[in-house]
């Protein structure tokens, strides 16, 4: 089988960790937890309220490109939950892995923000929910990429996903 390595993506609180955790276990993969590479500044300026900015991001991106590369060399299947909003970034995630598949899980500002109030275990407060959409650059048609709609359970996602990620060789 040839899994590809994925890059589970999207706004704060679309489900990215509870897909991607599921789809490392389903795949026999690594899963890389996006958030827990953040530098302490990062989750702070969060917690806060404030907007990570591109040059906040960047020595963030640049080291979840290195684990991907790492990974990619030692020929582990991985799967990232990472936010990966902006063009830019799953550029620079690409640099980790050109054949990187990126599934986006969208879905409305309104079920978006009931589920981000509903959590309390995280660093990201709701308040920054619109600039999570601000930045949200769709992925283009030259870029490899899975749209999911995330008002499904996660169960039903990973039953549409497995078959369009597991390939034969």
């Amino acid at each position: 089988m040839n899994i590809p390595n994925i890059v589970v993506m999207g706004v704060a609180g679309c489900g990215k960790s509870s897909l991607g955790l599921a789809l490392a276990n389903a795949l026999n993969a690594s899963y890389i937890e996006g958030d827990s590479y953040h530098p302490a500044e990062n989750i702070a300026r969060m917690a806060a309220g404030i907007p990570l900015t591109d040059a906040d991001r960047a020595s963030w991106l640049e080291l979840l490109a290195q684990r991907l590369a790492t990974g990619v060399a030692q020929g582990q299947p991985m799967v990232l939950a990472c936010s990966a909003l902006k063009r830019r970034y799953r550029d620079t995630l690409r640099r980790g892995d050109a054949n990187l598949l990126f599934v986006h899980l969208a879905g409305s500002k309104a079920l978006i923000a009931e589920r981000m109030a509903a959590r309390s275990a995280h660093f990201m407060p709701g308040t920054l929910l619109d600039s999570q959409f601000h930045d949200l650059e769709e992925p283009a048609a030259d870029e490899s990429c899975i749209r999911c709609d995330v008002s499904q359970p996660v169960d039903s996602l990973l039953q549409q996903l497995l078959p369009q990620l597991v390939q034969d060789k």
